[in-house]
């Protein structure tokens, strides 16, 4: 157990002995869960740290990359080590907001009378996977925008709770392939990271092509239950953080934003940046990883680490950004320049 020490701590950090032994003690069991996905999905370290910083911050995660990656894989296996309530909805273009979150029927008693029954859709489950998003119609992709944000859902003018902890956990195809619909800004902003999965290195499709096409297969086992999840994403709000990381992420967050930014890149080429949301998710995202790496407080490494995947889906680049070859990536390097 490492700690940061180097400012003075802002936020509840507790009870000092009390949290490092609840950390330890989290250490142990997130270093079994990636064991465990480890042993399903080969070569993607980043990708898997990456989503538990997102589970671990009570967010939801979107995955992004060409379809044959392990996207669908990734979800299914962390579902298992959770032991999480876990239903999948494939999105095509024809899918309609009442086959996610479900719709009232019109039922009759034994003794005639007759009235209305709410049958729950697949969004009732503690990890819903929602593959391929980006192939529905912007109003079913719409519908996920309350259960995301608030956790419930409403249905002929009646809320209903979803369960407790809840998780989207989405994938998506890039823009340039067919049949793909772009998400609007409003519910990308409701993921706590895009995280962008790529083709393996030559070693590791070395170790997919003789491990998958065996006669022994490896299955994710249960590590966690739910509820030990719950307490781990208590746990992250309690973790203090230093005044330095604070102000670094508060420069990233307001440098992006065009109106407001002192750099030209960012005025020229930045249609929209990131909102207070960002910043939120930045703060979690950094204990979160602190955390998971056995350190007591985050450092402003961990804001370096993930300013792309928190910042990549909430900043919109210009036409002549996109004229000229400038990238998202290109800007969040530029951003993080400023706290070097």
């Amino acid at each position: 157990m490492t700690t940061n020490t180097k400012n003075k701590a802002t936020g509840d950090g507790g009870n000092t002995d009390d949290l490092v032994d609840a950390i330890d003690g989290l250490v142990d069991d997130i270093a079994k869960v990636r064991d465990g996905v480890g042993r399903v999905i080969f070569g993607q370290e980043t990708v898997i740290e990456e989503t538990l910083i997102t589970l671990l911050a009570g967010g939801h995660c979107l995955l992004v990359g060409v379809p044959g990656l392990g996207k669908t894989r990734l979800v299914e296996t962390l579902g298992k080590v959770f032991g999480m309530d876990e239903k999948r909805v494939q999105f095509t273009p024809d899918l309609m907001p009442g086959d996610i979150l479900g719709s009232e029927v019109l039922e009759e008693s034994e003794s005639g009378k007759r009235g209305f029954r709410f049958v729950k859709g697949p969004v009732f489950c503690q990890l819903l996977m929602a593959d391929e998003i980006n192939r529905a119609s912007p109003r079913t992709q719409s519908a996920l925008l309350q259960a995301m944000q608030e956790h419930r859902v409403s249905v002929a003018g009646q809320y209903h709770d979803l369960p407790k902890p809840f998780h989207v956990l989405a994938t998506q195809n890039p823009l340039e392939q067919e049949g793909t619909y772009p998400l609007p800004e409003a519910q990308l902003d409701r993921f706590f990271m895009q995280v962008d999965v790529t083709h393996p290195d030559l070693e590791t499709e070395r170790e997919i092509l003789i491990k998958t096409t065996g006669a022994d297969t490896q299955d994710a086992k249960r590590v966690m239950d739910p509820k030990a999840l719950m307490r781990a994403q208590s746990l992250v709000r309690h973790v203090p953080v230093g005044e330095s990381v604070a102000e670094a992420i508060l420069k990233v967050v307001r440098a992006g934003r065009p109106d407001a930014s002192d750099l030209p890149e960012i005025r020229n080429y930045v249609s929209w940046g990131p909102g207070p949301r960002a910043s939120q998710a930045l703060m979690l995202g950094v204990r979160a990883r602190a955390m998971i790496q056995g350190r007591l407080s985050p450092s402003v490494e961990d804001v370096y680490a993930l300013a792309h995947p928190i910042l990549r889906h909430r900043m919109a680049l210009t036409f002549g950004a996109r004229a000229e070859g400038v990238t998202v990536g290109q800007i969040i390097d530029r951003l993080c320049q400023i706290i070097e």
